[in-house]
């Protein structure tokens, strides 16, 4: 039985890059170390790599953003029903409850109107003054109609930033 000469051609390319093919398989497998390939990291071939964002950094009074340098962070929470309770931070501190009469001397309009159950936020200065930007004070009454939190009405707060150069 002879073979046609393109067929003997064919059979020797074939087996040639059978041997060159076994050849490299064989090379890589000597030169790859074994720590890195394992099934875990075969797996993640096809796989698309997952981009996840960086935890956010936290910020002072927990802002979104900083604070420009030279400025005070400060954030209050007027707290709404009994699981969302009421925060005044100023620099990352806890500030301690005070009497009435002495945040009615810093200014305060709304402190002898406070109702059962009423949103109150409020902030001041004592020895300088701030910026007539600020939001100073905010009061949210409970209403039996409007209230969010089961006979609580919403949380309101104000938040933002004062210069330290006022001082």
């Amino acid at each position: 039985f002879i073979f046609p000469f393109t067929a003997i051609v064919r059979l020797f390319a074939f087996l040639l890059l059978s041997l060159a093919a076994w050849y490299l398989g064989y090379f890589v497998a000597a030169h790859v170390p074994q720590s890195t390939v394992s099934i875990a990291a075969l797996q993640q071939i096809g796989k698309k790599p997952v981009l996840r964002a960086p935890a956010p950094k936290r910020q002072k009074c927990d802002h979104w953003s900083p604070c420009p340098p030279g400025n005070f962070a400060y954030r209050i929470l007027s707290g709404g029903g009994k699981e969302r309770r009421a925060k005044i931070c100023f620099e990352d501190e806890q500030l301690k409850n005070d009497a009435k009469k002495l945040v009615e001397e810093l200014g305060s309009k709304e402190i002898k109107n406070i109702q059962f159950r009423s949103s109150w936020v409020f902030i001041a200065a004592k020895g300088f003054q701030l910026p007539n930007n600020i939001q100073r004070e905010k009061i949210n009454h409970s209403d039996q109609t409007k209230n969010r939190y089961k006979g609580w009405p919403a949380e309101i707060q104000i938040e933002g930033c004062i210069p330290r150069n006022l001082m």
